[in-house]
């Protein structure tokens, strides 16, 4: 017993000598090497001592008179706190515990901080221990404050060890060199079908060259870059006036076209601001209005698919929390409406993004089973509510801040910013590929099934299929052009919701390129209306059932001049089966081309029905002619002159594509108008 306990003390007491002063006794012969060290201290302290402390530039200062002396108790406190606020919050447990080691009364602190440490480091249970052995401060008057950070770090250990024990299968790899540099990149966001990425960035190249008199780093900017390749960027160029201002200028939010960005500005508090992209060129951020904007910080939101509304965070007053999620209309005179328990907490919400599901949002929190800090958490809206967030697990969420994460309309690639080792500097951004369930291997199985035989007869079965969610949601994209010159047209698009005949959302054509891309969520029976001042509108109809999974279709549209001969094709006209009844749902289609009738007086056309080849030619023609009638009936109804119309039915006669094939009868099937007279 006295053998164990002599041993202990004196390892203690070694321990205790291996605490290293700056002192001439002890670098007496390297008094230069000394007197280097102390000024790297003295600079180094002047900046830890601030108020507020500058961690990161006394870092620096630090790490140079460590080098001089490894060890010093005090330094390598000090080296480990100012980790503990920089972006490489893991690196802190060893000069925490080194410090320990030195002198474990280096600081009243030490135990939450070796907590803090062992946390950010995934060690859940050590963790545990340490912060169960801190103590507030002697006299502290923020004792049940403390308390009660305790308490929830050591739950957030808690959800971290469950999570951790059940990862989310995924691999998270650096976006690369176009998009990262050496100086911090984050906040990205991405057109849904992730042909775009902005995002911000503090590079030397940042609009008016200023640095940041309280980070020291340089002013943000906005960089966009292109996917190149499956897991290639172009390089980023810099956004420039007028988007990027010599102030800090972020994004936050991008419309699933990539036509309207989002973006964070320093003014009032931190607010936000909207530019619309026209052409090539981003026009002049203007900002939101006050039923978004407060003297409070606006600091991300998000738009809905159909861009009517927004989802925003905001820490002004009323909230559940410190900072809260809000949905508003953007053209209405509605109030913002806090989301509720659900999905606000008593503590931070940030980071909110909609998937163009328009019904799954992802946000990021340090509420619900937070395994530290912000994480990053997923619910949906179904039958009027929230479910319950859904943390999005380990490896994605960290024991660190995990914050601005968006996600492509596929559900497949999800992007956020990242300090970790593989990086090409600080913070870069990372691009998550979800894989899904894991899939069982080969099944072997071995029966006996003939009684006669002495070996038995073996079998492999595939395992069952493994059910691999995906988003429901269909990517429609192109590009609008003149069908004679080919050159792009800034169309307008209208979605219109069939079943309510309604417009529900309306987008443009990039003016440049003529490029668009609508987002479909499932569930609905969509008409999209491509117009432009000058041509015959056209239309595409696609019917999405709840539950239809994620695709992506390319749709060139060509649009036509009115002139004698042009054929358009009707395509959200509809018959009830076998039918020449026209259905509701053919309303809005209908509306507008009497409307094209009105607006233009000597307009003149033939409606013809056709058919696929599939029944008797005679029936066809006949049921063919009988719906172009009902279409001219109801225009005449509607108060067009019969003379300006005719109707004819084809059958299957002017087929547009094969009979062969489901698809090629599918087109063939329709009512068209040709412009007779003009």
């Amino acid at each position: 017993m006295h053998k164990y306990l002599l041993a202990f003390l004196l390892l203690t007491t070694a321990a205790h000598a291996q605490n290293v002063e700056f002192s001439k006794d002890r670098f007496g012969n390297d008094k230069e090497g000394l007197k280097a060290a102390l000024k790297e201290v003295k600079a180094g302290n002047e900046w830890y001592e601030m108020d507020p402390p500058r961690y990161e530039q006394a870092l620096g200062h630090y790490l140079m008179a460590q080098k001089f002396n490894p060890n010093n108790a005090e330094l390598n406190l000090r080296i480990g706190d100012s980790y503990l606020h920089s972006g490489f919050k893991p690196r802190a447990l060893a000069y925490l515990q080194k410090a320990y080691q030195l002198n474990p009364d280096v600081d009243p602190r030490i135990h939450y901080l070796l907590g803090r440490g062992l946390h950010l480091n995934a060690k859940w249970q050590e963790a545990i221990a340490e912060y169960k052995r801190a103590t507030p401060a002697s006299g502290s008057k923020n004792t049940a404050a403390f308390t009660e950070d305790i308490q929830k770090k050591i739950r957030e250990c808690e959800n971290g060890q469950k999570l951790a024990a059940k990862p989310t299968r995924v691999f998270i790899d650096n976006a690369g060199p176009g998009v990262n540099s050496p100086y911090p990149d984050y906040g990205p966001v991405i057109t849904a079908d992730e042909s775009v990425i902005l995002f911000t960035s503090r590079r030397d190249n940042s609009t008016g060259g200023q640095r940041d008199p309280e980070t020291g780093g340089f002013f943000e900017d906005i960089y966009q870059s292109t996917r190149t390749g499956p897991s290639e960027w172009s390089a980023a160029r810099n956004l420039g006036d007028p988007v990027n201002t010599e102030g800090h200028d972020a994004t936050v939010g991008l419309s699933p076209d990539g036509q309207r960005m989002l973006m964070y500005m320093e003014d009032n508090g931190g607010d936000l601001h909207e530019a619309d992209l026209r052409g090539a060129q981003w026009r002049k951020p203007q900002k939101l209005g006050s039923r978004i904007n407060s003297r409070s910080h606006e600091s991300s939101a998000a738009y809905t698919p159909d861009g009517r509304s927004l989802y925003f965070v905001t820490d002004k007053e009323g909230g559940l929390g410190s900072r809260d999620i809000y949905k508003i209309e953007i053209d209405g005179r509605g109030q913002a409406q806090n989301l509720g328990p659900v999905i606000n907490t008593q503590y931070g919400e940030e980071g909110v993004f909609l998937h163009p599901d328009g019904k799954t949002m992802y946000f990021s929190s340090e509420g619900h089973n937070s395994m530290g800090g912000y994480d990053i958490f997923k619910s949906v809206y179904e039958n009027g509510k929230w479910s319950a967030p859904e943390n999005l697990g380990w490896p994605i969420n960290t024991p660190d801040d995990d914050v601005f994460f968006v996600i492509s309309a596929s559900g497949r690639h999800g992007y956020y910013s990242s300090f970790r080792d593989d990086g090409l500097g600080s913070k870069d951004i990372y691009q998550i590929t979800f894989l899904g369930p894991e899939k069982q291997p080969l099944l072997s199985q071995e029966d006996q099934l003939l009684a006669s035989r002495v070996q038995p007869v073996k079998e492999t079965l595939l395992a069952p299929p493994v059910a691999i969610a995906s988003a429901q949601v269909t990517i429609l994209k192109g590009t609008v052009t003149d069908e004679k010159t080919k050159e792009p047209l800034e169309a307008t698009l209208d979605v219109i919701d069939n079943s309510r005949n309604e417009v529900i959302a309306s987008f443009r054509a990039n003016a440049q390129s003529g490029r668009y891309l609508v987002s479909l969520p499932s569930g609905v029976n969509y008409g999209i209306v491509v117009r432009q001042e000058g041509y015959l509108f056209h239309s595409e109809n696609f019917d999405l059932p709840a539950g239809a999974t994620y695709s992506e279709v390319v749709k060139d549209i060509a649009l036509k001049k009115l002139d004698i001969g042009v054929k358009v094709v009707l395509n959200n006209i509809f018959f009830d089966f076998d039918k020449a009844t026209l259905r509701a749902e053919s309303t809005s289609e209908l509306e507008r081309l009497q409307k094209l009738l009105t607006e233009t007086p000597a307009l003149r056309l033939e409606i013809s029905g056709h058919t696929d080849n599939v029944g008797n030619a005679a029936y066809n023609k006949d049921l063919s002619q009988r719906r172009a009638k009902a279409v001219v009936d109801y225009l005449v109804q509607k108060g067009i002159t019969k003379d300006r119309l005719t109707f004819a039915g084809y059958g299957d006669t002017q087929p547009v594509a094969p009979n062969t094939t489901k698809g090629g009868r599918q087109l063939n099937r329709r009512t068209e108008f040709k412009v007779t007279g003009k």
